[in-house]
């Protein structure tokens, strides 16, 4: 790859893409820093221009009971919480110079950071890696009446040559994708608000349980990004971290928070169609636009898979495999691969399988979280990179506050078809809170407990 100056003193990145990237998990020198901070609000933005991100509005009206504008107020606030911590997370990239897994470790230790970066490689090498791929092989089947599976084989091989190939291909990649993807869906959005029947009232009212469970859905949506927000600012140069942060932040909270409301306006446009979810979404659409959405939606999977296939190999990586730290583009084929043969077994039930994935994402999430976010504003103003790569450094508090974040948040409140938390089974009208005190006990453990600091600068 080279890099270019350009007028302002910055420099943009020429990608070859026959070149696979060299850097792993290792800091990254500052000669190799590049790129433009407001870039990151097109790598955002375009993984969620997707119909993944539309199915959350969609649930938040047709399965959680709320009226459109109940359900705007339930996923904007889910949005901007999650927003809000990932331009946070985001923020730090360019000061340290790692993914966000392998910064982990000052929270948890080398040997403790197993836990989240082995729970990280899960739902993004292998879970939302299934759920996207399935989103793009229903659009693609409706477009083309080719067979599901078909088209899911497609969408993968494209998936895992892009993220194989590495950071700068990802970024380029996702930049030029948005430009599409916002055109396309800022037309589809406008007709989908156009048509919508503000005044509908859902059958069933979810009242404030219905309320909880949308914003949680959202939130667990939007803050699944979360734990990917180092991985695509470790090569900006220090000093760009706070531009970085809200050029992420925006990106996100915009994407999600447009679609997720035109999914939720959908359900309300009188004589929407069953079936294919995809197909159901488009079918008030102009038959030639409602192919192009399809086609989006197809590419904004796509988008989406390309970080989850890299940032769950860049995960399995930090658990330290070293075997495969040189051999990085081989992880990504492997998580393809499996993903692939997940997503196969998902075509049948997605809708109700991805309700249930996005809870319990925003499970252990929230108090991984909450230790993060407790940790970086312990260690402010302090020099990290003695213990980034530090196999000896152990930091058991982290852990601990996790885990117990972690069982006393889903054990007391989780509300799902397999467990029933003691709280919710009490007062059913609760809706599922297990994110929200999950965040709080892992955080305000993490707080009281002791921690091993670096030396200050």
């Amino acid at each position: 790859m080279t890099t270019t100056p350009t007028a302002d003193g910055e420099t943009t990145t020429a990608v070859r893409t026959e070149t696979i990237e060299r850097r792993s998990t290792e800091t990254i020198p500052l000669d190799e820093r590049r790129g433009r901070p407001r870039n990151l609000a097109w790598t955002w933005s375009s993984p969620n221009l997707e119909f993944a991100t539309i199915f959350v509005g969609v649930l938040a009206t047709q399965a959680f009971g709320l009226s459109f504008w109940q359900a705007a107020a339930a996923l904007l606030l889910g949005n901007a919480l999650a927003a809000i911590s990932h331009g946070v997370l985001s923020a730090r990239g360019p000061g340290v110079g790692v993914p966000q897994m392998v910064l982990g470790r000052t929270a948890f230790g080398h040997l403790g950071n197993l836990l989240p970066a082995a729970l990280m490689s899960v739902m993004a090498g292998f879970g939302w890696f299934a759920v996207n791929s399935v989103s793009a092989a229903f659009a693609l089947s409706a477009l083309t009446s080719l067979p599901a599976l078909l088209c899911l084989v497609a969408v993968v091989v494209v998936q895992i040559a892009i993220a194989a190939l590495g950071h700068d291909l990802v970024h380029l990649f996702e930049r030029y994708a948005a430009v599409v993807l916002a055109v396309v869906f800022a037309v589809v959005a406008v007709l989908t608000f156009a048509e919508a029947d503000y005044s509908a009232a859902p059958a069933t009212p979810g009242g404030t349980g219905g309320f909880i469970l949308a914003a949680a859905t959202a939130w667990g949506y939007t803050a699944g990004w979360n734990p990917y927000a180092t991985d695509y600012t470790r090569y900006l140069r220090p000093g760009t971290g706070a531009a970085a942060g809200r050029a992420a932040g925006l990106g996100l909270f915009v994407s999600t928070s447009v679609l997720m409301l035109a999914g939720a306006a959908s359900v309300t446009i009188p004589g929407a169609v069953d079936g294919n979810p995809t197909a159901a979404f488009t079918s008030h659409l102009p038959t030639a636009l409602g192919q192009i959405t399809l086609l989006a939606i197809a590419l904004g999977a796509i988008c989406a898979n390309i970080l989850n296939v890299y940032s769950g190999s860049m995960s399995f990586l930090t658990m330290g495999f070293t075997a495969l730290t040189r051999r990085r583009a081989i992880v990504p084929v492997a998580f393809g691969v499996v993903g692939f043969v997940l997503a196969w077994a998902g075509l049948s039930d997605a809708g109700h399988a991805y309700e249930q994935f996005l809870l319990v994402i925003a499970y252990w999430i929230a108090p991984w979280l909450g230790v993060v976010l407790v940790d970086q504003f312990a260690r402010r103003g302090r020099d990290l990179q003695p213990l980034l790569h530090d196999r000896a450094f152990r930091n058991p508090s982290g852990v601990a506050a996790m885990l117990i974040g972690l069982v006393l948040s889903v054990g007391l409140f989780a509300n799902q078809e397999i467990y029933v938390g003691p709280v919710p089974a009490a007062a059913p009208g609760a809706g599922d809170l297990t994110a929200l005190v999950g965040f709080a006990v892992a955080a305000a453990t993490y707080a009281l407990l002791p921690k091993r600091r670096p030396a200050a600068v």
